[in-house]
C-alpha cells in the first residue's frame, strides 16, 4: 500500500502545513514554522490533491493566507482573515472527489488553525491586530472612567439599606440600586444610610442615627 493512498497522512499533512503557517504569523520563529509548513503544504497539495489544476490551488490557498497577514498588520477589524480563512477552506475542499474528503480536509485546516493559537502562550508574538487590541483597551478604560465617577459622585449621598448588611448588603440611592459594605457594622434593612467612602467602584455607608435625620 502507497503510503501517499492513506487519508490521515493527507489529513496530518494538511493539519501540520495549516498549524505552522499560520503560527510563523502569530510569532517570531525566524522563519523555521514557516519552512515547516511549506514543506507538509507541498506534500499534501502534490501527493494528495488530485486535479490538474495544483498550482493554482496553491496559489488560492496563499491568497488566503496574505489576507490574514494583511488583515493583522494593516486592516485590523478581522474582515480579511475571514475571508482569508474562507479562501484556505475553499482551496483544500473543492478539489476534493467527494463530500467526506471534503469535510476531512476542512477539519483538518480548522484544527491547525486553532491550535496555532496556542503558539501565542509559548513564543514571542509578533505585533499582529494591535489596532484591534488598543480600540478595546481604550473601550474598557474609558468605561472604568465613566462608572468610577459616577460611584465618586455617590460620597456623602444618603440613601437606604434593601438588605441586612453583614457587612455586605444592596443600598438604593438616588432611586438605584448599589452593592455596597458596612466596614464591618451590622445595618438592619430599612435604615436610613449614608456613603463615606468610595474606592474606585467600592462603596462603604454608615447608618444615620435617628436623631440625626432631618425632619
Amino acid at each position: 500500500m502507497d503510503l501517499f493512498d492513506v487519508q490521515w497522512i493527507g489529513f496530518l499533512a494538511l493539519f501540520l502545513g495549516t498549524l505552522f503557517l499560520l503560527g510563523e504569523v502569530l510569532v517570531n520563529m525566524r522563519g523555521i514554522f514557516g519552512l515547516l509548513g511549506i514543506g507538509f503544504i507541498s506534500v499534501y497539495f502534490t501527493a494528495y490533491l488530485n486535479t490538474d489544476s495544483v498550482l493554482l490551488i496553491i496559489i488560492v490557498y496563499f491568497i488566503g493566507l496574505l489576507l490574514i497577514i494583511i488583515d493583522g498588520k494593516i486592516v485590523n477589524d478581522g474582515t480579511l482573515a475571514t475571508l482569508g480563512l474562507g479562501t484556505m477552506i475553499a482551496a483544500v475542499a473543492l478539489p476534493q472527489p467527494d463530500l467526506a474528503s471534503g469535510l476531512y480536509a476542512v477539519i483538518a485546516l480548522l484544527f491547525g488553525t486553532g491550535l496555532s493559537l496556542v503558539f501565542l502562550k509559548v513564543f514571542k508574538r509578533r505585533k499582529m491586530w494591535t489596532k484591534l487590541a488598543l480600540m478595546d483597551q481604550l473601550t474598557k478604560e474609558a468605561g472604568y472612567s465613566s462608572l468610577s465617577k459616577e460611584y465618586e459622585e455617590l460620597l456623602e449621598r444618603e440613601g437606604e439599606a434593601l438588605t441586612d448588611f453583614r457587612p455586605s448588603g444592596t443600598v438604593e440611592i438616588n432611586k438605584r440600586h448599589y452593592s455596597a459594605v458596612s466596614g464591618g457594622h451590622w445595618i438592619e434593612k430599612g435604615s436610613k444610610v449614608k456613603v463615606v467612602e468610595v474606592d474606585g467602584t467600592k462603596i462603604r455607608i454608615e447608618k444615620i442615627d435617628d436623631s440625626t435625620v432631618t425632619e
